[in-house]
């Protein structure tokens, strides 16, 4: 199992080829097993679109209901047990709440986190594939 951050799922879906190979072996290699999406990646995604920072090419509701039926794909809900985890994230992690709510799905889950996102591959209380 793998946890997908938000970006990284928008890169799959929509722009293959802005995922390095690492990423891309790793969503591969996983699509017969589970390649987990935070429920707090939905909420970014749409107000994403909502503050015109990103454009996809068919209506939301479709755009997600295509993305979450990708192979292997399966909505993490937040749960009281990740919620918990993100406000007890170690070391000061930064302060960006969908990124700790990410962060610490992959904790809870013990799996590692697929991103680009350089403060979370610095982030040395999470297992990264970047």
């Amino acid at each position: 199992m793998i946890i997908i951050d938000t970006h990284i799922w928008i890169w799959w879906t929509h722009d293959i080829n802005r995922l390095n190979n690492v990423q891309l072996e790793a969503i591969n290699a996983n699509e017969t097993n589970i390649i987990g999406v935070s429920a707090i990646s939905c909420w970014e995604i749409a107000k994403l679109l909502e503050y015109g920072k990103i454009e996809l090419s068919c209506p939301i509701e479709e755009w997600f209901q295509k993305a979450l039926s990708y192979p292997g794909v399966k909505l993490i809900p937040l749960t009281p047990e990740i919620t918990i985890e993100s406000t007890r994230l170690p070391d000061g992690f930064h302060k960006d709440p969908s990124d700790q709510l990410i962060v610490a799905t992959a904790r809870v889950f013990g799996c590692p986190l697929v991103t680009s996102d350089h403060k979370i591959l610095a982030y040395k209380h999470v297992n990264t594939i970047g």
